[in-house]
């Protein structure tokens, strides 16, 4: 699936096009030279837009990486709540949550590459409130479902800071490796394992 697709889906309509288009160039610079090698003037030759237009939507470059990550992180979270809908389970939720991690990576390999590039620059930046604020809501659904006595008897007695990392841990590990060329087979062919992993890893055995 291209990049546009998913910036017509987060951004839709002709009025959000130019804003599109930019999203699009950065995107594709940032994966090939490197977020700080990537100038906003390298920006504005690559998409053709004016320097003015840019600052218009992003107000500067580190405006742009954090609007690029939002997109990501929300788009990443659309399939993760779809994926999530029709589960009856806690076996099955936690499969889910890998299911939609890795099929996101697949289908979206370009933004998958930037996302774990930016995670450190957009932290580090003016907008990381706006990320732990992000997170925070990203990991709500996760932690009400989690609380809720019902799916509690099905797991360990673990610390909910922890679940996140043995949920996706693998699963992100091993998608890395996949996106930088280190490992060659798709993340998409081991899902089924990166699940059952995770799944040992907090749920309560029979």
């Amino acid at each position: 699936m291209e990049p546009v697709d998913l910036l017509e889906r987060c951004y839709p309509g002709r009025r959000a096009e130019s804003k599109r288009h930019i999203l699009k160039c950065a995107l594709a610079l940032f994966n090939q030279q490197g977020i700080e090698a990537t100038t906003i003037d390298v920006i504005r030759a690559e998409s053709e837009m004016s320097v003015g237009a840019i600052y218009h939507h992003f107000n500067n470059k580190e405006g742009l990486v954090a609007a690029l990550y939002m997109t990501a992180l929300d788009d990443q979270a659309r399939l993760r709540n779809s994926y999530l809908s029709n589960v009856k389970s806690t076996k099955e939720w936690v499969y889910a949550l890998v299911y939609s991690y890795v099929d996101w990576v697949v289908r979206q390999p370009d933004w998958a590459r930037f996302q774990y590039q930016a995670r450190f620059a957009v932290a580090r930046s003016s907008f990381n409130d706006q990320l732990q604020e992000a997170n925070l809501a990203r990991n709500a659904q996760l932690k009400d479902w989690f609380s809720d006595p019902a799916h509690r008897k099905d797991l360990q007695e673990l610390p909910f800071e922890l679940l996140p990392s043995l949920l996706i841990g693998s699963a992100e590990s091993y998608c890395r490796a996949w996106l930088s060329a280190r490992v060659k087979r798709s993340p998409e062919l081991y899902r089924q394992q990166l699940a059952e992993a995770a799944w040992r890893s907090v749920g309560c055995q029979d």
